[in-house]
């Protein structure tokens, strides 16, 4: 037994396209925060509702050649969730960025997604402190925006009119009445 180890690395995978692609062994911090926001912010405003959110780390297995483990899911239907994961289309997936996901989270995840019936899909990028919202609009995801943290610096040279302008907050297309503030999402992330 090697006692210099304090832990073994568990190996992230995920099938895409029914090939086995490694993901990275353990998430950044960073990624960890945003993933964990996110989760706090659904399980707070769905407590006591039929849908319900999972965090970072929870299988889903769309079909025999796409399994993944998304950075977030809200799954409105308790009967697609099983002991091992959830099985079938989530109502809405988030995706977190890391240089090693990216190519499959925007395209080919993204398109799989859009197959299966996904109604809201998140692409958020920590280094950017981005989100960009796709809404299911008969079948076809659309870009319904992006939400971006403005750093100090760029807030400081802004007018007192751009200022106003800046969305701090956008809607979440399952709730009428839940806004997702972007402080929130984006607390404790480094720059």
């Amino acid at each position: 037994m090697d006692t210099n180890l304090a832990y073994k690395e568990e190996i992230w995978e995920e099938l895409i396209g029914g090939r086995l692609v490694a993901m990275s062994p353990r998430p950044s911090v960073n990624h960890s925060r945003i993933s964990s926001n996110i989760y706090s912010i659904f399980r707070s405003f769905l407590n006591g509702k039929k849908c319900e959110a999972f965090p970072d780390g929870v299988d889903l297995y769309l079909s025999d050649t796409e399994q993944y483990i998304p950075g977030g899911m809200v799954v409105c239907d308790p009967d697609k969730v099983k002991p091992d994961g959830v099985h079938g289309a989530p109502d809405l997936v988030v995706e977190i960025l890391s240089p090693r996901t990216a190519k499959y989270d925007k395209k080919i995840k993204k398109d799989v997604y859009e197959a299966c019936g996904v109604r809201e899909y998140w692409i958020v990028d920590p280094a950017a402190k981005s989100i960009e919202q796709y809404l299911s609009e008969n079948g076809r995801f659309t870009l319904s925006d992006v939400f971006t943290v403005y750093p100090d610096w760029m807030l400081e040279k802004m007018t007192d009119e751009e200022k106003a302008e800046v969305v701090t907050g956008f809607r979440c297309s399952l709730y009428d009445d839940l806004i997702i503030r972007l402080d929130d999402v984006f607390y404790r992330v480094d720059e």
